[in-house]
Protein backbone atom coordinates (compact mmCIF):
# COMPACT_ATOMS: atom_id res chain seq x y z
CA UNK A 1 0.00 0.00 0.00
CA UNK A 2 1.00 3.91 -0.58
CA UNK A 3 1.07 5.91 2.15
CA UNK A 4 1.41 9.54 1.39
CA UNK A 5 2.05 11.40 5.32
CA UNK A 6 1.52 15.35 4.79
CA UNK A 7 4.07 17.17 7.09
CA UNK A 8 6.26 13.79 6.64
CA UNK A 9 9.50 15.97 6.66
CA UNK A 10 8.18 16.84 10.30
CA UNK A 11 9.01 15.63 13.75
CA UNK A 12 6.11 13.27 13.82
CA UNK A 13 5.95 12.65 10.14
CA UNK A 14 9.36 11.87 9.49
CA UNK A 15 9.02 9.13 12.03
CA UNK A 16 5.90 7.88 11.14
CA UNK A 17 7.21 7.68 7.96
CA UNK A 18 10.20 5.58 8.96
CA UNK A 19 7.57 3.16 11.14
CA UNK A 20 5.10 2.34 7.91
CA UNK A 21 8.20 1.94 5.91
CA UNK A 22 9.98 -0.91 8.20
CA UNK A 23 6.82 -2.39 8.05
CA UNK A 24 6.81 -2.88 3.85
CA UNK A 25 4.82 -0.22 3.00
CA UNK A 26 6.03 2.78 0.98
CA UNK A 27 5.54 5.95 2.84
CA UNK A 28 6.07 8.61 0.77
CA UNK A 29 6.87 12.04 2.77
CA UNK A 30 5.05 15.38 1.14
CA UNK A 31 5.82 18.69 2.79
CA UNK A 32 6.97 22.15 0.86
CA UNK A 33 10.80 20.53 1.12
CA UNK A 34 9.95 17.81 -1.34
CA UNK A 35 7.31 19.68 -3.87
CA UNK A 36 4.17 19.67 -2.04
CA UNK A 37 2.67 22.49 -0.91
CA UNK A 38 -1.41 22.01 0.20
CA UNK A 39 -1.74 25.89 0.61
CA UNK A 40 -1.29 25.89 -2.95
CA UNK A 41 -2.28 22.67 -4.02
CA UNK A 42 1.04 22.64 -5.79
CA UNK A 43 2.03 18.75 -5.82
CA UNK A 44 -0.68 17.20 -4.57
CA UNK A 45 -2.00 15.55 -8.09
CA UNK A 46 1.72 13.85 -8.15
CA UNK A 47 2.74 12.93 -4.89
CA UNK A 48 -1.44 11.28 -4.18
CA UNK A 49 -0.97 9.53 -7.64
CA UNK A 50 -1.82 5.76 -6.40
CA UNK A 51 -1.72 6.54 -2.52
CA UNK A 52 -4.17 3.96 -0.46
CA UNK A 53 -4.02 6.03 2.75
CA UNK A 54 -3.09 9.89 3.68
CA UNK A 55 -1.82 11.00 6.97
CA UNK A 56 -2.20 14.51 7.41
CA UNK A 57 0.04 15.98 10.20
CA UNK A 58 0.63 19.63 8.88
CA UNK A 59 0.93 22.38 11.10
CA UNK A 60 0.01 26.14 10.54
CA UNK A 61 3.32 28.02 10.64
CA UNK A 62 1.08 30.76 12.45
CA UNK A 63 -0.73 30.59 15.70
CA UNK A 64 -2.63 33.76 15.03
CA UNK A 65 -6.35 33.35 15.05
CA UNK A 66 -7.12 34.80 11.40
CA UNK A 67 -3.98 33.20 9.92
CA UNK A 68 -4.30 29.60 11.67
CA UNK A 69 -8.11 29.09 10.72
CA UNK A 70 -7.11 29.95 6.60
CA UNK A 71 -4.16 27.70 7.12
CA UNK A 72 -6.73 24.47 8.13
CA UNK A 73 -9.59 25.66 6.02
CA UNK A 74 -7.42 25.95 2.64
CA UNK A 75 -5.33 23.33 3.31
CA UNK A 76 -7.92 21.08 4.41
CA UNK A 77 -9.98 21.63 1.41
CA UNK A 78 -7.06 21.23 -1.35
CA UNK A 79 -6.27 18.11 0.12
CA UNK A 80 -9.20 16.40 0.53
CA UNK A 81 -10.18 17.58 -3.27
CA UNK A 82 -7.20 15.99 -4.45
CA UNK A 83 -7.32 12.77 -2.57
CA UNK A 84 -10.98 12.02 -3.95
CA UNK A 85 -9.38 12.87 -7.30
CA UNK A 86 -7.20 10.34 -6.53
CA UNK A 87 -9.04 8.10 -5.10
CA UNK A 88 -7.79 7.73 -1.62
CA UNK A 89 -9.44 5.46 0.52
CA UNK A 90 -8.64 6.82 4.20
CA UNK A 91 -7.66 9.98 5.06
CA UNK A 92 -6.46 9.86 9.07
CA UNK A 93 -5.78 13.89 10.92
CA UNK A 94 -3.71 14.30 13.65
CA UNK A 95 -5.95 16.40 16.03
CA UNK A 96 -6.27 17.27 19.28
CA UNK A 97 -7.89 16.29 22.58
CA UNK A 98 -9.97 18.92 24.39
CA UNK A 99 -10.83 20.91 20.97
CA UNK A 100 -13.65 20.85 21.08
CA UNK A 101 -14.12 21.68 24.81
CA UNK A 102 -11.92 25.14 24.31
CA UNK A 103 -13.35 27.44 21.84
CA UNK A 104 -12.04 30.31 23.19
CA UNK A 105 -8.38 29.19 21.10
CA UNK A 106 -7.98 30.39 17.72
CA UNK A 107 -5.88 27.44 16.69
CA UNK A 108 -8.72 24.89 18.11
CA UNK A 109 -11.15 26.75 16.83
CA UNK A 110 -9.15 25.98 13.54
CA UNK A 111 -8.92 22.10 14.51
CA UNK A 112 -12.30 21.66 14.77
CA UNK A 113 -13.03 23.63 12.12
CA UNK A 114 -10.51 21.23 10.07
CA UNK A 115 -12.12 18.37 11.27
CA UNK A 116 -15.36 19.38 10.20
CA UNK A 117 -14.43 19.47 6.30
CA UNK A 118 -12.70 16.02 6.86
CA UNK A 119 -16.33 14.71 7.94
CA UNK A 120 -18.37 16.36 5.41
CA UNK A 121 -15.96 15.14 2.54
CA UNK A 122 -17.01 11.48 2.09
CA UNK A 123 -13.66 10.23 2.32
CA UNK A 124 -13.22 7.61 4.91
CA UNK A 125 -11.43 9.06 7.84
CA UNK A 126 -9.92 8.32 10.74
CA UNK A 127 -9.30 11.08 13.60
CA UNK A 128 -6.86 10.83 16.35
CA UNK A 129 -6.85 13.57 18.72
CA UNK A 130 -3.94 13.54 21.01
CA UNK A 131 -2.72 15.40 24.33
CA UNK A 132 0.13 17.69 23.66
CA UNK A 133 3.69 16.11 22.91
CA UNK A 134 6.01 16.71 25.78
CA UNK A 135 8.70 18.60 23.84
CA UNK A 136 6.08 21.09 23.76
CA UNK A 137 6.57 21.81 27.12
CA UNK A 138 8.94 24.78 25.96
CA UNK A 139 6.26 26.40 23.81
CA UNK A 140 4.22 26.02 26.90
CA UNK A 141 7.01 28.17 29.14
CA UNK A 142 7.44 30.89 26.08
CA UNK A 143 3.59 31.23 26.04
CA UNK A 144 3.12 32.07 29.45
CA UNK A 145 6.13 33.86 30.21
CA UNK A 146 5.27 37.91 31.07
CA UNK A 147 8.22 40.19 32.71
CA UNK A 148 10.35 37.38 33.95
CA UNK A 149 7.61 35.12 35.44
CA UNK A 150 5.96 31.96 34.16
CA UNK A 151 1.90 31.99 35.11
CA UNK A 152 0.63 28.43 34.49
CA UNK A 153 -2.73 27.16 34.71
CA UNK A 154 -3.10 24.22 37.44
CA UNK A 155 -5.20 22.11 35.02
CA UNK A 156 -4.24 18.83 34.20
CA UNK A 157 -2.27 17.58 31.17
CA UNK A 158 -1.25 14.39 29.94
CA UNK A 159 1.69 14.98 27.48
CA UNK A 160 2.93 12.25 25.57
CA UNK A 161 6.04 11.07 24.11
CA UNK A 162 6.45 11.51 20.15
CA UNK A 163 7.44 7.89 19.89
CA UNK A 164 3.82 6.95 21.66
CA UNK A 165 2.48 9.20 18.94
CA UNK A 166 3.91 7.57 15.85
CA UNK A 167 2.64 4.31 17.55
CA UNK A 168 -0.42 4.90 17.55
CA UNK A 169 -0.50 6.40 14.31
CA UNK A 170 1.04 3.67 12.80
CA UNK A 171 -1.86 1.39 13.91
CA UNK A 172 -4.45 3.82 12.69
CA UNK A 173 -2.74 3.88 9.35
CA UNK A 174 -2.63 0.08 8.73
CA UNK A 175 -6.52 -0.62 10.11
CA UNK A 176 -9.34 0.10 8.23
CA UNK A 177 -11.16 3.62 8.61
CA UNK A 178 -12.58 4.42 11.96
CA UNK A 179 -15.12 7.09 10.39
CA UNK A 180 -15.14 9.11 14.09
CA UNK A 181 -12.51 9.90 16.53
CA UNK A 182 -10.16 8.16 19.14
CA UNK A 183 -7.92 9.92 21.68
CA UNK A 184 -3.84 9.26 22.62
CA UNK A 185 -2.51 10.18 25.65
CA UNK A 186 0.53 10.15 28.14
CA UNK A 187 0.57 7.42 30.50
CA UNK A 188 0.55 9.97 33.42
CA UNK A 189 -1.63 13.05 34.21
CA UNK A 190 -0.19 16.25 35.94
CA UNK A 191 -0.73 19.75 36.45
CA UNK A 192 0.44 22.02 33.83
CA UNK A 193 2.31 24.36 36.56
CA UNK A 194 4.05 21.04 38.13
CA UNK A 195 5.00 19.71 34.38
CA UNK A 196 6.73 22.76 33.59
CA UNK A 197 8.53 23.10 37.17
CA UNK A 198 9.85 19.34 36.61
CA UNK A 199 11.49 20.37 33.13
CA UNK A 200 13.11 23.37 34.55
CA UNK A 201 14.45 22.02 37.00
CA UNK A 202 15.82 19.08 35.29
CA UNK A 203 17.31 21.53 33.11
CA UNK A 204 18.69 23.49 35.85
CA UNK A 205 16.65 26.87 34.57
CA UNK A 206 15.99 29.05 37.84
CA UNK A 207 12.94 30.70 36.07
CA UNK A 208 10.02 30.53 38.83
CA UNK A 209 6.38 29.32 38.27
CA UNK A 210 3.56 30.76 39.53
CA UNK A 211 0.40 28.52 39.61
CA UNK A 212 -2.64 30.14 38.50
CA UNK A 213 -6.56 28.18 37.62
CA UNK A 214 -7.47 31.05 35.42
CA UNK A 215 -3.89 31.78 33.56
CA UNK A 216 -4.74 31.46 30.36
CA UNK A 217 -3.33 28.68 27.83
CA UNK A 218 -3.35 29.69 24.38
CA UNK A 219 -6.82 32.54 25.18
CA UNK A 220 -8.45 29.97 27.29
CA UNK A 221 -9.23 29.15 30.18
CA UNK A 222 -9.28 25.49 31.45
CA UNK A 223 -11.31 23.18 33.16
CA UNK A 224 -9.63 20.74 35.78
CA UNK A 225 -9.89 18.15 32.88
CA UNK A 226 -10.04 20.31 29.55
CA UNK A 227 -7.05 18.73 28.11
CA UNK A 228 -7.34 15.11 29.18
CA UNK A 229 -8.60 12.12 27.13
CA UNK A 230 -11.49 10.55 28.71
CA UNK A 231 -12.45 7.01 28.84
CA UNK A 232 -11.19 4.51 26.56
CA UNK A 233 -8.08 6.72 25.31
CA UNK A 234 -4.85 4.50 24.22
CA UNK A 235 -2.29 5.68 26.51
CA UNK A 236 1.31 5.73 25.85
CA UNK A 237 4.19 3.73 27.92
CA UNK A 238 6.83 6.52 28.21
CA UNK A 239 6.25 8.93 31.30
CA UNK A 240 7.68 12.26 32.03
CA UNK A 241 10.83 10.82 33.94
CA UNK A 242 11.66 8.44 31.07
CA UNK A 243 11.80 11.31 28.48
CA UNK A 244 13.49 14.33 31.09
CA UNK A 245 16.51 11.48 31.28
CA UNK A 246 16.70 10.72 27.71
CA UNK A 247 16.25 14.52 26.63
CA UNK A 248 18.16 16.01 29.17
CA UNK A 249 21.08 13.20 28.80
CA UNK A 250 21.06 14.32 24.81
CA UNK A 251 21.15 18.10 25.54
Amino acid sequence: MKYVIIGGTGRIGSRLVASLNHLGHEAVPAAPETGVNTVTGEGLAEVLAGADVVVDLANSPSFADDAVMAFFQTAGRNLLAAEAAAGVRHHIALSIVGADRLPDSGYLRAKVAQETLIKASGIPYSLVRSTQFLPFIEGIIASAQVDGRIRLSTALMQPIHPDDVVEALAAVAVGAPLNGTIEIGGPEAMPINAFAEAYLAATSDPRRVVADPQAPYFGAVLEERSLTPGPGARLGTITLADWLRTSVAAA
